[in-house]
């Protein structure tokens, strides 16, 4: 399984349009994607293409998230959703 950590860069954090930038995005990759904060176990966490699910998360600006999935070209779908999730998406 692959996993990542990014930070949140959006200042207002993991709110209603990065939230749905990122959710396309990980639902494009055709892979199950799970997101959790950081420090929480792998069973806790939510799926990461469910803007719903990335909304509860409560991911704040500055805050750490970790990223899983599993399948073909894993590695590369996270490094692009972890640049999604590196960039204010407020600032645009």
């Amino acid at each position: 399984m692959a996993e990542r950590t990014a930070t949140i860069a959006s200042r207002v954090g993991l709110h209603a349009r990065p939230a749905a930038i990122f959710a396309e995005a990980a639902a494009n990759t055709g892979l199950e994607i799970t997101i959790a904060k950081e420090g929480e176990p792998a069973d806790e966490a939510l799926d990461a293409s469910s803007i719903l699910s990335l909304m509860s998360l409560g991911a704040e600006h500055g805050q750490k998230v970790t990223l899983r999935a599993q399948g073909p070209n894993a590695e590369t779908h996270l490094d692009h959703l972890v640049t999604i999730l590196e960039t204010d998406h407020d600032a645009e």
